[in-house]
């Protein structure tokens, strides 16, 4: 897995922390220096860590596990949606339902009824409804598609949540430490570090800092997911007699219930 460049982070502008009066002190291990009123983030422990949350991101890839990518301020919800979508990872850019994940069953009930509502379109019973009522459920399936439509695949809780903007998303972070969820966060010198697992310490502000960052993660799930895909060809080439063999032992065990059961009328009679 490449290192983060240096140079990179600097041209993207990851350094550009808050203004000074509304720093969080809680932060200042992150923080190098404070220039014209504005606090400069340390971009050497930046760099440390996404490449720390790049191979946390890389492993749970790896092992088939899903992360869930929320942000939903203006100038991150299309890059992030963008991101997560290549990677086929579920993701939360309108808005955070409450009890996403502390009540995750009422979440999974709302997926079904969405499915339902599709099947209802594909099958040709929309069709024979009222128009009054296509209308009413087509503003339903519009509004679970919202709030609901990226996670409709998740079947069940996700790994690891990534959260652009912990201030703005503590709901999601809250759900997430209340389940021991781990939480990989872009943290911009006002937030506090203390409820994430995995802080990076960037300005989670500029879309280019955004961009920088979820694309770096991104490309570690990438090669997570393809780690995986060549192990599991690998497998199949390596055990192309063992699957083989399966239906052969099944056909095996068959026939000797059948000579069994042939057997065992003889036995009788020799008996009687």
């Amino acid at each position: 897995m490449s290192r983060t460049n240096f140079q990179d982070l600097l041209d993207a502008g990851v350094h550009f922390g808050h203004l000074k009066r509304k720093w969080n002190p809680k932060m200042a291990p992150y923080i190098f220096m404070e220039k014209n009123g504005i606090h400069i983030i340390d971009l050497h422990k930046t760099v440390v860590k996404i490449d720390e949350a790049a191979n946390v991101m890389k492993q749970l890839a790896h092992a088939g596990r899903k992360i869930l990518f929320v942000a939903t301020k203006k100038q991150a919800k299309d890059i992030v949606a963008e991101c997560a979508q290549k990677v086929n990872m579920p993701y939360v850019t309108e808005r955070w339902a409450g009890g996403m994940l502390t009540n995750f069953p009422t979440i999974r009930k709302a997926v079904k009824k969405m499915n339902t509502i599709d099947k209802m379109m594909t099958d040709g019973t929309f069709e024979t409804l009222a128009k009054r009522e296509r209308l009413q459920i087509s503003r339903q399936r519009a509004k679970l598609e919202k709030n609901l439509g990226s996670i409709a695949d998740l079947n069940r809780l996700p790994s690891a949540i990534f959260v652009v903007d912990v201030q703005k998303e503590i709901n999601a972070v809250r759900e997430a430490n209340r389940l021991n969820i781990p939480v990989i966060a872009m943290v911009d010198t006002c937030c506090d570090p203390t409820t994430i697992d995995y802080v990076i310490p960037a300005n989670d502000d500029a879309a280019k800092s955004i961009q920088l960052i979820t694309d770096t993660l991104c490309n570690a799930i990438s090669e997570g997911l393809e780690e995986r895909r060549i192990e599991k060809e690998k497998e199949k080439e390596e055990n192309p007699v063992k699957e083989e063999a399966a239906p052969v032992k099944r056909v095996r065990a068959r026939r000797s219930a059948v000579k069994a059961e042939e057997e065992a009328p003889a036995e009788e009679a020799q008996n009687e």
